[in-house]
């Protein structure tokens, strides 16, 4: 059977799985390019002649072009969900799967050097609440600090989300989770709030997002990235963070284990599917981090 017909099943069928707009480009970017290639470099244009050697072929290819392994482990993860609806629909037997017998890359571990308090402290202080735009970049310094949230969870928010003691989340794979607003970021929403109905009262609110260009439009991802990187700039944060709002997700992790929260229930704050993922934002807490933790779980001291 034709790749492209399949192809193009394929993407009907994640719209109708409801995945996001972004995890459907993400498949249908690296799927196209791996059947583009299979064209070009062997002529193949049905995919009973897909075998395992032309697609470890593609990832060689990928790794050849200097791509990393975490991101070429990602591409893979794509073709593989397109080969298991080959198998779901019938086009192809379970056993004839050429994705099985290929195995993800290694991925070098990665120390991700993230935020101390008092950078933290400075970016949020970089922005103050005299007007809507400042106060907003305020708030949503406060929110990636406070909630751990990715940066697609931010612009996803919208006023009904926001309650009177809990946040609801819209995480990866239409998950939902609650998060708990603490009495310092109540404090803050309900500022922002306020700042946030004056400043649109004669304006039109296009979006019903709780965070809003200047426009009245949702924010995009790039929007919160250039809030964080440039609260990053003003507070002087060291040239080795990469400021970004995954780095603060990062600082979230690592201090709320420094406060004692357990790996377990780090995770389901996360909205991580296993605490393997988890475990991920944890590997660069030293020593030092961890004997500190250990002072108050010493099994000895607690019979």
């Amino acid at each position: 059977m034709d790749l492209d017909d399949i192809y193009k099943e394929f993407l009907y069928d994640l719209e109708i799985k409801n995945y996001s707009p972004r995890t459907i480009k993400g498949y249908k970017n690296n799927n196209k390019a791996f059947i583009t290639y299979l064209k070009n470099e062997f002529k193949i244009e049905e995919v009973e002649e897909v075998s395992t050697k032309q697609i470890k072929a593609y990832l060689m290819y990928l790794k050849n072009k200097g791509l990393k392994e975490l991101y070429i482990n990602t591409v893979q993860k794509c073709m593989r969900s397109f080969f298991r609806f080959m198998v779901d629909e019938g086009y192809i037997a379970e056993k004839r799967n050429p994705m099985l017998s290929v195995k993800f890359m290694r991925e070098p571990k990665v120390i991700i050097k993230t935020f101390d308090d008092l950078e933290i402290k400075r970016m949020i202080n970089v922005y103050n609440n005299t007007n809507y735009l400042e106060m907003r970049n305020k708030l949503i310094i406060m929110f990636l600090v406070d909630l751990g949230i990715r940066n697609l969870e931010l612009c996803s928010l919208t006023h009904l989300d926001v309650m009177e003691t809990v946040i609801k989340i819209h995480g990866k794979g239409n998950k939902e989770r609650h998060l708990y607003i603490s009495p310092l970021l109540k404090k803050y929403i309900i500022k922002y709030e306020r700042i946030k109905i004056q400043y649109f009262k004669d304006k039109a609110m296009i979006e019903s997002n709780y965070f809003l260009s200047r426009n009245g439009k949702a924010l995009t991802v790039g929007a919160v990235e250039n809030v964080v990187k440039e609260a990053g700039k003003k507070a002087k944060v060291r040239p080795i963070i990469r400021c970004s709002p995954h780095t603060v997700r990062h600082y979230y992790a690592q201090k709320q284990l420094r406060l004692g929260l357990d790996v377990y229930s780090l995770s389901r704050l996360l909205g991580h599917e296993s605490t393997i993922i988890t475990t991920r934002y944890l590997q660069s807490l030293n020593d030092e981090n961890i004997v500190e933790l250990s002072k108050s779980t010493s099994p000895l001291s607690n019979l």
